[in-house]
């Protein structure tokens, strides 16, 4: 047929959280077709608590005023059972804020709740290969809950995002050797979004050759200063800014997103999925590992070398991560109301 019976149909985009930071800064990448390819159509959900509906109104006079031509529409609710409906991708920026002198068992238990709620709803209306990136933390069990509350949608449909932490832990490696960003190559983040995730460099590489190791020549400094640096970039964002970290975790949602449905072209990105026992994993966790991705399919690379250093520390955040499960089971399941 001709090029337009041929176009596929529009891509509806749910996005909650829609009026909060991140997502001003990640409509533009979507509506610019950087996430999902630049034919690609789209119609956005976006939805965000009640009050927030006024101001979720002006973003969508915005993105009208932005005149993206891939935008079809644009469906602004407070509704979860109009946000999913029909949704081919979900990303899930709104969770409950931890406030100051907040336990992490009381956030766990909050957002517990919140996530629960969204993937009974999700499993009953969404598409049913919907792909799911949750961001808002604590991101890797929030996501566990939701595949939990879904039972009818692939579980491998399920993901975090740890490409902000990839995204930082390339860029420092590329600071240190005076290289651009694209040059360095398999920088890994294995575990949880959290001070426990371990950016790896021991397979990474500079300009496609050259181990990292050996370009920075400083293994004190890999081990030490460049770990710490990369697991508190975010508090150190939030303390000049007094704000989280929005432009940068919206360009690694779009990076995270295009590379999960177009494709990564053989390059090892950093995804945090459910486990299949790769690396002696716990399965089923939602863990991040590094991955090669095709057509809305990723695979997680096999065959990493692992040393006694990598091992303690993914096993490290492995144990943060069935910690929180553990905790989330007995919120979920214990009977208690939400």
């Amino acid at each position: 047929g001709s090029a337009m019976s041929m176009q596929q149909p529009p891509l509806r985009v749910c996005v909650t959280g829609a009026a909060g930071q991140i997502a001003y800064s990640l409509l533009p990448h979507i509506c610019l077709g950087r996430t999902f390819g630049p034919n690609r159509k789209i119609i956005l959900h976006l939805m965000d608590i009640e009050r927030a509906q006024t101001a979720l109104g002006g973003v969508k006079f915005e993105l009208q005023d932005c005149g993206f031509d891939l935008l079809v529409d644009v469906i602004t609710t407070s509704d979860p059972n109009v946000a999913f409906k029909n949704v081919d991708v979900c990303v899930f920026l709104g969770a409950f804020p931890r406030g100051p002198g907040m336990e992490r068992k009381d956030l766990l238990a909050k957002n517990a709740g919140i996530f629960k709620t969204q993937g009974k709803i999700l499993d009953s209306i969404a598409s049913r290969d919907v792909k799911v990136v949750v961001v808002g933390n604590p991101a890797n069990t929030n996501a566990w809950v939701t595949q939990q509350c879904a039972p009818s949608i692939p579980p491998q449909n399920f993901t975090a995002l740890t490409r902000l932490d990839a995204n930082r832990a390339q860029n420092q490696i590329a600071m240190r050797v005076g290289v651009q960003p694209s040059a360095v190559s398999n920088a890994t983040i294995w575990g949880n979004h959290s001070s426990t995730q371990y950016p790896d460099v021991s397979f990474a590489r500079v300009n496609g050759f050259k181990d990292v190791y050996e370009a920075v020549g400083d293994k004190a400094w890999l081990q030490g200063d460049y770990i710490k640096t990369v697991q508190q970039r975010g508090a150190a964002i939030i303390a000049a800014r007094k704000l989280s970290s929005a432009m940068s975790a919206a360009k690694a949602i779009s990076d995270h997103l295009h590379d999960w449905l177009v494709g990564s072209n053989g390059k090892i990105v950093s995804m945090a999925v459910p486990s299949d026992g790769s690396y002696g994993v716990e399965k089923g966790l939602i863990y991040s590992f590094p991955v090669v991705c095709e057509a809305g399919n990723y695979q997680i690379v096999q065959g990493v070398p692992l040393s006694d250093f990598s091992k303690k520390l993914m096993q490290n955040t492995e144990k943060e991560l069935s910690e929180e499960r553990t905790m989330t089971k007995q919120i979920l399941f214990s009977g208690s109301k939400l």
